[in-house]
């Protein structure tokens, strides 16, 4: 945990420098180990542990607002929650713990981690920018990032460990930026770089243009939203105002 904390402060620091003043880290930020193991409740740790006390402290450092997965420990002792934390220098701002399990692909998340519960979402404020959070599998229910749309939110901010396999670079890019263009949002999505992810973070906006990326490198992408910018293409395309459905929980 110290190395990976280290590694973010780098990243941040090297955001930081080019303007960034929200940085968005990958799911499993704290810890992650494949396939999963014991290890994962070992690593795991509370909101104010170690993991996230550190953001804060970069945070701080860096004068910006960090967002980032970490394990969460969970209520049995043996499965964790895979959680989001929005921090600044005072601390926690929001939190998001995954709500869809990846039991798919040959993989079954839920064997070692618990689900979140369905909740109001919890978001924060920015340069008059309200963010929300998302994790990973979530990005292919599109009725998540439809619940944060009704909450206000503007800019969603995805945190991943997008497992590679066949066509996946391919869903990951397709799946960020059908969520902006449905939703007229503006999609952050960061991904771990091979050999763990498929890399490819990048930032999207309303009109599902890539405004910028970062291919398969470990770097960091910035781009610069504007207020004007996403009111004038809603205005233009007010599909959130002329829809006829809304979202309810099955559970």
């Amino acid at each position: 945990m110290p190395a990976n904390l280290d590694s973010i402060e780098q990243l941040v620091a090297k955001a930081a420098t080019r303007g960034a003043r929200v940085v968005l880290l990958p799911e499993y930020s704290s810890y992650f180990v494949d396939p999963f193991d014991e290890t994962l409740a070992l690593n795991a740790e509370e909101i104010d542990g170690q993991f996230v006390t550190g953001l804060v402290a970069i945070a701080d450092q860096h004068d910006v607002h960090v967002v980032a997965g970490l394990l969460e420990r969970g209520r049995d002792g043996r499965r964790v929650r895979n959680t989001v934390v929005a921090v600044d220098r005072t601390g926690v701002l929001a939190r998001y713990r995954k709500l869809h399990l990846y039991d798919a692909f040959g993989v079954r998340e839920s064997d070692w981690v618990e689900p979140g519960e369905i909740a109001s979402p919890e978001t924060f404020e920015f340069d008059g920018l309200r963010f929300g959070l998302m994790t990973c599998y979530d990005l292919r229910f599109p009725e998540v990032t439809r619940v944060l749309a009704d909450a206000g939110v503007d800019v969603v901010l995805v945190a991943a460990e997008w497992v590679r396999g066949p066509l996946k670079e391919h869903h990951w890019r397709t799946l960020l930026l059908a969520r902006a263009i449905e939703n007229t949002v503006e999609v952050a999505g960061a991904d771990h770089p091979p050999r763990l992810g498929v890399g490819h973070s990048m930032i999207v906006d309303p009109q599902g243009v890539e405004m910028a990326t970062v291919g398969t490198a470990t770097d960091v992408a910035i781009a610069y939203l504007e207020r004007e910018t996403l009111d004038r293409i809603r205005q233009v395309n007010p599909a959130l105002r002329l829809r006829r459905f809304r979202v309810e929980p099955l559970t």
